[in-house]
């Protein structure tokens, strides 16, 4: 008899493992909508599933769960042998949906075929960070199911094109001739097959010429894209800045001949490294990293930025992030003369000849004191504490000798300076960092030059003075007749306080590294948050510390 009961049992446990397999390959082909037909309110509860259905992750089977907001998988628990159910709880793993950026149909094909193929599921591509650096991931989805995968496909789809701050079409500027001339191979190795993946069209256009790119921008149809994008250097990213925002002000009829309040630019700015500082991208990026920066303008992180307006004589010379003038300005222009020389030896000379030749400039510096209210201020009063520059408001004046004196709207992060050039301000806190350096032996100013690499404060000498202002007015002073070129008529009024000036009447301004000659009078305003950046804010690069080499 109890034999009987046995065998009994025995049947019975398994007709329940058959009938079990049944409804998991049942489940398996077609998958679950939950409550999306009985209530049309439950697509808007991030905890209501969408979907869910069986598929392989890591060659293990899984059960996978969609809402609006997020995917979730979980082993499926493997049956005990004796017919019992296991007491260990199997932990899954989830993936937010924001972070996802691209699914695809997954195929097996074989070599030389561009269509069709085995099904074989879908793959999610998923942001992944990591520190300051982004990097792509992939997460396979596997089922052979033509019908499972389709529905699980089309409702993954309408949730990522749900996600309005991310670009669709993008205008892009590739200058060939940046640092090492690698941003073009640099696009089409690293960038554009991200840009592919995310279904984003892309209007290419490689620069031959410097102003270039804001040619383009004043005359090409912005309707048809909805971001623009720069590869090269900050040289290259202020010029597409500059074209961006000086299209602003054309479609809006400003007069740039005149102080006026800028509009902002109607559409944001992508920034991929491939220059030899890149301090903008590391601003906003935090790492000269291509990967990340096209994440980052892939996911539509968008953060906005305070820039410079650069004007001479009433008429605007340029939009940018940062001006420097005297030894940073000379040392570029100095640079621009070695040509022939390759990029970096170039820098390096020309920074050695003037620091050899270093000598300071006569000027009057003239600035008006941020009110530090800084992201709060509405635009009208913005307009309003800037009216002072055109009524000759609040100003404070030095005149003196300065061996540079530099004004940055950004911090200006990179690898010489990973806690910026100007760490005392940040990306959009309606104000420029100046920084004066006034008149010091070579020794004390290579001191100053070697902290912006170290933690030690770079600005506690008592020739450097800094300021957070959101106006400068500086005019060189003519006061001895030094030139660039060492000569015996220099060597007569050579002395520590000869000031350098120009024999032909300009003065060297470096302009986000271009070179820019201006013949008197400049002044610098800030205008709070007109441009948009992709990225996002940075205390610190996370890049390797580099020294110069020549000090």
């Amino acid at each position: 008899m109890s034999e009987r009961l046995e065998a009994g049992a025995e049947v019975n446990n398994s007709m329940k493992r058959k009938k079990r397999r049944k409804q998991q390959q049942k489940q398996h082909k077609q998958p679950q909508t939950v409550g999306v037909e009985e209530d049309s309110s439950a697509a808007d509860s991030p905890r209501e599933p969408l979907l869910r259905g069986i598929f392989q992750i890591d060659k293990k089977s899984h059960d996978v769960e969609l809402t609006t907001s997020r995917i979730t998988w979980t082993p499926i628990q493997p049956e005990d042998p004796t017919g019992q159910s296991s007491v260990k709880k199997l932990q899954g793993d989830f993936v937010d949906l924001k972070d996802v950026f691209a699914v695809k149909v997954k195929r097996r094909r074989s070599v030389g075929q561009k269509s069709g193929g085995t099904l074989l599921g879908i793959t999610l591509f998923i942001c992944k960070r990591k520190g300051a650096k982004l990097k792509d991931h992939a997460i396979h989805l596997n089922n052979l199911s033509a019908d499972h995968c389709e529905i699980w496909f089309k409702h993954l789809k309408d949730i990522l094109n749900g996600f309005q701050n991310r670009p669709k079409s993008l205008k892009v500027f590739i200058n060939p001739s940046s640092h090492k001339k690698e941003a073009y191979q640099v696009y089409v190795d690293q960038v554009a097959p991200l840009f592919k993946l995310a279904d984003i069209q892309t209007d290419v256009t490689v620069t031959e010429r410097k102003g270039h790119a804001v040619s383009v921008l004043k005359e090409c149809s912005l309707d048809e894209f909805d971001s623009v994008v720069c590869v090269g250097g900050d040289g290259s990213v202020a010029e597409v800045a500059h074209g961006l925002l000086l299209r602003a002000q054309m479609d809006a009829g400003r007069d740039t001949d005149s102080i006026f309040m800028p509009v902002q630019a109607a559409l944001p700015l992508g920034v991929i490294p491939a220059g030899s500082t890149d301090a903008v991208a590391c601003s906003v990026h935090g790492i000269r990293h291509p990967v990340t920066a096209a994440l980052h303008i892939i996911m539509g992180h968008r953060q906005a930025v305070d820039v410079c307006s650069v004007s001479s004589m009433g008429r605007l010379l340029r939009f940018c992030f940062s001006v420097m003038f005297g030894f940073g300005g000379r040392t570029l222009a100095a640079a621009e003369k070695l040509h022939w020389i390759p990029n970096t030896q170039r820098r390096e000379l020309a920074f050695i000849s003037s620091l050899t030749h270093l000598k300071p400039e006569d000027c009057e510096l003239s600035f008006i004191a941020s009110s530090g209210a800084a992201v709060d201020q509405t635009d009208s009063e913005l307009e309003d504490e800037l009216s002072d520059v055109a009524e000759g408001g609040p100003w404070q004046t030095r005149r003196g000798l300065y061996l540079n004196i530099s004004i940055m709207s950004i911090p200006c992060l990179c690898s010489v300076a990973p806690r910026g050039l100007a760490p005392f301000t940040r990306l959009n806190n309606s104000s420029m960092a100046l920084v004066a350096v006034g008149n010091a032996s070579r020794s004390e100013f290579i001191k100053h030059l070697k902290r912006y690499s170290s933690t030690t404060n770079q600005f506690s000498f008592s020739f450097v003075e800094t300021q957070c202002v959101c106006a400068v007015r500086l005019r060189p002073r003519s006061h001895c007749g030094w030139t660039d070129e060492t000569s015996e008529e220099n060597e007569e009024c050579d002395s520590k306080n000869a000031p350098i000036i120009s024999s032909e009447g300009t003065y060297p301004w470096n302009i986000d590294g271009e070179l820019l000659e201006v013949p008197g009078e400049v002044l610098i305003r800030v205008h709070p948050r007109i441009l948009t950046l992709f990225g996002v804010d940075v205390e610190e690069a996370e890049e390797k510390p580099t020294k110069c080499s020549c000090i």
